[in-house]
């Protein structure tokens, strides 16, 4: 009707950041959305940038290299990732690339590499 695609955005406005359910530890594989490990929250888009969040669109079978409390983000840099799979890889050149238009200053510990 208005000529665009549904779910079409005008900017990098929020993100769904994957947040303990529970006390997890390392090892623990993540089940994603709908699962008992990890659910949805949402944030403003500069603050998963500076804290470096996991989608929860991602957070699926990665697996913890260190402990989460309850209640807290889970960050790329607390788990396992394959960064050649194309939706992590398209996923973190997004993110660099609002981080450098937003001038967002992120303590290299809470991205992984």
């Amino acid at each position: 009707m208005r000529g665009e695609a549904t779910g079409a955005t005008a900017g990098f406005h929020g993100n769904v950041a994957a947040t303990a359910k529970r006390d997890l530890r390392a090892s623990k594989k993540l089940d994603g959305e709908g699962g008992h490990t990890v659910y949805g929250k949402l944030m403003p888009a500069a603050d998963s940038l500076i804290q470096g969040a996991l989608p929860i669109g991602l957070a699926h079978n990665m697996v913890l290299q260190r402990p989460v409390a309850a209640g807290q983000p889970v960050r790329w840099s607390d788990v396992a990732f394959d960064a050649n799979k194309e939706a992590v890889r398209v996923r973190r050149e997004m993110e660099d690339l609002f981080r450098r238009e937003l001038k967002l200053e992120v303590p290299a510990h809470k991205l992984a590499s």
